[in-house]
């Protein structure tokens, strides 16, 4: 693909970003390089890679490849038995440190989770950690090797210790008894040599090699004789060490060298998962999908924004083209985002071709392309003296030239076509070159001034227009894309809208053309209509939520209703199964009574005691339920199926609980009662009349006053919740939205403050089950993240 179009659609932008999203140098390279593709299966394999690096960062976070480094380099030095420095060796450390931890990452987290894309990289990478673990114990940084890395280094350490502390010791002695003849009272290194400083005037009393003099020459630095053997012995220790060093650093390089091939192979296997990742990443920050890709040339993209554009600010668009047409003609006003739509379209496409996923709603549908082709923007050349039609001219020349190779996967996009000339003639010949790739069946996307364009448009098959829409009212574009409707002038609206005359206006429409103006008026037309079906849409849209949600409701109340009537139901039966084993153990204890009596002589008095309180105990379980249904039975004789209305009170009796009546009975004598929020099916010998109703004829409904609502009415629309305990704050806030909701108010403020977040979370989780519109944390400025805006 031409790497002018990349430019001009400003791809390397987005690979900049790409590359800040990259952790390590590699990764930053491997962006850096990205170019879109032309096979499918290649594209649609790396779309899988930056898919599922997407969903892995979703559930387990992203993870960093920072400090990984290319040890290819090492590995010719390692062939001739080289060896690497501290420096290098840590490298390697990183390498495989990286490694274990991406291993980690990439394991499966449940058995039952299924394998995807990144799995076999994963899997491929191998942990060295023998060597990992050898050269953290040897090596603690660049310049400090761990005395436990031999023992012959820690033996040579020790002794470097303790002859040290010889000279020490020698030299302080002599400190003591030469403190006249010092100019400082310390020992000093000169030539990596213990010295003392020895003023000039008394060299012949420190009898010693001169190593060093001060700047004036009044100080010589000594190493005294009495600590020169000791000194050289200590330097042949310091050899000694840096020789056992060398040959630490030369067995771990024979160890790396061992695994050079593994740690090259999970090199390259890192670098590509940073590459990977940092395209899942920036899918995240794009809020991206995945496109569904064909090869029929068809581009259908749903809510597609442009990835340069602020994401609060940016409008999304409906884009369709190569299915029912192969040529989109944008006509509005300037700034209205014409030029925006055709960089989206092209800039989608490159993405995608690249591997990366595109912001845009997901099913979103895209062709792979061998070409695309752009003239946007300022193409006026200096250097060629060409004005900035020629130039554009020169361009389009270059295009159609170069759309014989393979114009049914090619895409071209022209912005103001032909612009910068004779109007008549301009728009000519951008209708001439729009045909021809209209034969040729390129897909087209092309944005103009020219009205001659909308009528070809609307007069050519395989042409379609569109536009951006414009708001007279507001004199601004709201940058949606209207497909279907080419835009209207609005030159005489926005005119008359800034206060010129009438007189100049009704010159200026005598001086268009008659066809002019009927195509102007039918825009009009067309326009109105569109509004008109949008509101009725978005109406029908509305009505279609109300619906769903009223069904919810419904469906919710019937669940509540059946678990009511299953909790009554188990209550009843727990509750007969009480009073029948109470029955039977009463009963049981009698019996063993009578029994024992019966083999004595039987005491009549406490026989007739205990027969007297088993009686006792069933009149008392029986008494309320007789009594009940003795009255129900005197009511229920009195009770006429023909004078019972909606809403009177009655008992029913198998269910022992008191409702209204919810229908009238049917010829069978049913009817629904409704007994708090659970109706269910009765007959009508099952009910009397409530004992707190004097008449079962219902009173009438009376209908609630405006007095009603008037505690309501006042109520605030913001309730504070500041310093109150969760479970006070919470019941609060469950009164307060009753009273909204009876005062009509269709959104409300929960003043919680910020603190700690909790009773910010606990509001949050309490308005999650309760039945509003929608809840948000409140914008910048109106209270922040210390207030919850309430819909409801």
């Amino acid at each position: 693909m031409n790497k002018k179009v990349l430019y001009t659609l400003e791809f390397d932008k987005i690979k900049k970003r790409l590359e800040e999203k990259a952790t390590s140098e590699a990764g930053k390279q491997s962006a850096a390089r990205l170019v879109p593709m032309k096979d499918i299966s290649q594209i649609k394999n790396a779309i899988s890679n930056t898919r599922d690096a997407f969903y892995r960062i979703t559930k387990r976070g992203s993870i960093s490849f920072a400090g990984l480094k290319d040890v290819s380099e090492y590995s010719k030095r390692l062939s001739i038995g080289a060896s690497l420095t501290a420096r290098e060796l840590l490298s390697v450390n990183a390498l495989l440190i990286i490694s274990e931890r991406a291993a980690a990452y990439g394991k499966k987290q449940r058995e039952d989770e299924p394998e995807d894309s990144l799995s076999g990289l994963f899997s491929s990478i191998e942990s060295v950690n023998d060597l990992r673990r050898e050269i953290e114990r040897c090596i603690i940084s660049e310049d400090e090797i761990a005395d436990s890395a031999s023992r012959e280094l820690q033996a040579i350490r020790q002794s470097v210790s303790r002859m040290s502390g010889r000279i020490h010791d020698k030299l302080s002695g002599m400190i003591s008894s030469l403190s006249d003849c010092l100019q400082d009272p310390v020992v000093v290194q000169r030539s990596n040599r213990y010295c003392l400083p020895v003023r000039a005037e008394f060299k012949s009393r420190v009898p010693g090699i001169v190593h060093d003099t001060s700047s004036s020459g009044s100080t010589l630095f000594i190493e005294p004789m009495a600590v020169l053997e000791l000194d050289n012995e200590l330097r042949e220790l310091e050899i000694a060490e840096k020789e056992e060093i060398s040959r630490i650093l030369a067995r771990l390089s024979a160890m790396v060298n061992e695994h050079i091939d593994v740690l090259i192979q999970d090199f390259n296997i890192l670098s590509q998962l940073d590459f990977i990742f940092a395209k899942g990443n920036l899918a995240g920050e794009m809020n991206a999908s995945v496109p569904v890709y064909n090869n029929k040339g068809v581009i259908r993209l749903r809510k597609a924004r442009h990835p340069l554009l602020d994401p609060a600010a940016v409008v999304p668009i409906d884009v369709a083209l190569g299915e029912d047409y192969s040529q989109l003609i944008i006509t509005g006003p300037n700034t209205g985002g014409k030029t925006v739509t055709l960089k989206t379209i092209g800039l989608l496409a490159i993405m995608g071709q690249s591997g990366l996923m595109i912001p845009a709603n997901d099913r979103s549908a895209l062709p792979v392309f061998t070409e695309i082709y752009a003239d946007i923007g300022d193409e006026q050349s200096i250097e060629q003296s060409l004005s900035t039609f020629s130039s554009h001219m020169t361009n389009i020349v270059r295009i159609l030239k170069r759309i014989n190779r393979d114009p049914l996967h090619t895409l071209v996009l022209f912005d103001e076509l032909c612009a910068g000339t004779d109007p008549a003639e301009g728009a000519a010949l951008a209708a001439a070159i729009l045909d021809k790739l209209r034969q040729k069946k390129v897909r087209t996307a092309a944005t103009t001034h020219y009205s001659e364009l909308k009528v070809y448009a609307l007069s050519m098959d395989g042409v379609e227009n569109a536009s951006c829409e414009f708001d007279v009212e507001t004199l601004s574009p709201t940058y949606k894309l209207l497909i279907g409707v080419p835009g209207k002038s609005n030159a005489f609206a926005i005119s008359k809208k800034l206060g010129l005359t009438e007189d100049i206006m009704d010159d200026a429409k005598k001086r268009l053309s008659e066809d002019t103006q009927s195509f102007e008026e039918l825009l009009v037309d067309l326009e109105a209509a569109r509004h008109s079906i949008e509101s009725d849409r978005e109406a029908i849209r509305r009505d279609r939520e109300k619906i769903a949600a009223d069904r919810k409701k419904v469906s919710d109340q019937r669940r509540r209703i059946d678990e009511q009537r299953e909790a009554i139901l188990a209550k009843a039966n727990e509750k007969a199964s009480n009073i029948l084993r109470d029955a039977k153990q009463s009963a049981d204890a009698a019996i063993r009574k009578i029994n024992k009596y019966g083999q004595s002589n039987p005491d009549m008095a406490k026989m007739e005691a205990s027969r007297q309180n088993l009686g006792k105990k069933l009149s008392h379980t029986q008494s309320a339920s007789i009594e009940k249904n003795k009255r129900s039975a005197q009511k229920n004789d009195l009770i006429d199926p023909k004078t019972l209305k909606v809403g009177t009170k009655v008992h029913v009796i198998s269910l022992n609980l008191d409702g209204t009546v919810h229908s009238l009975p049917n010829s069978k004598g049913d009817l629904v009662v409704t007994m708090g929020i659970m109706q269910s099916k009765i007959n009508i010998k099952d009910i009397t009349l409530a004992e707190d109703v004097e008449d079962y004829a219902p009173k009438p409904v009376k209908r609630r006053s405006n007095s009603a609502y008037s505690k309501a009415a006042s109520i605030s629309p913001e309730v504070m919740l500041i310093g109150m305990t969760t479970d006070e704050a919470l019941r609060v806030l469950d009164k307060y939205l009753d009273d909204a909701r009876l005062a009509r108010l269709e959104s409300v403020r929960v003043v919680h403050g910020k603190g700690t977040g909790a009773l910010r979370k606990a509001v949050s989780e309490y308005l999650r089950k309760q039945p509003v519109s929608g809840y948000h944390i409140a914008e910048y400025g109106e209270g922040d993240s210390g207030v919850t805006i309430v819909e409801l």
